[in-house]
């Protein structure tokens, strides 16, 4: 597949996505009864809001061919997702919470939030250059690292009940794996852009989160 072929289908899985987790959303919301089903459902908006953010510039990109005079929007998008990524996985947790109850909940929300506010402000310091063509690769490091931990709370409270709920039951998976796919982007696509192709699979990953929660829940 030439890089021309590629990128439409990259903006055609995207829109997709997109799609996907807005119905999602909006469906959850719309028969939406009990906290964690309102949770879900907004969490699910959230991300679309997000990644909406990222994602349109670069179907905006692939449609035009003017991938530079869109660069702006590309790294405004960037820092969108950062940061409802972040706020996802909040929400995430706090839907965990609904569900499972566990009884050590306060004391490690505590270190959620905390994790969550200092990814946040990692992703909003002025050295991230979002906005320059050759972003500081150590900076995607910085933000990333409370991120991942942060992705790895909600992994081990998903994986610890992962017998509660049925449906629920790969959920834990779906977020390790999305890590497994973004990590390498975030440390190596720089040198070899074809990595950036795990961005795919990471959001599939994302859309099995939301589905499984709407079946589930709804």
């Amino acid at each position: 597949m030439d890089k021309r072929m590629f990128g439409w289908f990259e903006a055609v899985f995207d829109a997709l996505y997109l799609c996907a987790a807005l119905g999602t959303g909006l469906y959850v919301l719309s028969r939406a009864s009990q906290p964690a089903q309102v949770l879900s459902g907004v969490m699910a908006l959230v991300l679309f809001s997000g990644d909406a953010f990222h994602l349109v510039p670069r179907i905006a990109a692939v449609a035009t061919g003017a991938r530079r005079r869109l660069f702006k929007a590309l790294g405004f998008g960037k820092l969108a997702a950062s940061l409802t990524m972040t706020v996802f996985y909040v929400l995430l947790w706090h839907t965990g919470l609904l569900l499972f109850a566990p009884a050590a909940a306060p004391a490690w929300t505590i270190l959620v939030y905390a994790l969550a506010i200092l990814r946040i402000a990692l992703c909003l310091a002025p050295q991230n250059r979002w906005f320059d063509e050759a972003a500081p690769p150590d900076w995607a490091v910085y933000r990333n690292v409370p991120f991942l931990l942060l992705g790895l709370f909600v992994t081990v409270l998903f994986a610890a009940h992962a017998q509660a709920i049925p449906g629920l039951r790969w959920v834990f998976l779906s977020i390790a794996l999305s890590f497994a796919f973004y990590m390498p982007v975030v440390l190596f696509a720089g040198r070899n852009k074809k990595l950036g192709m795990l961005m795919l699979p990471k959001s599939c990953a994302y859309l099995y989160i939301l589905f499984s929660l709407a079946v589930s829940l709804v």
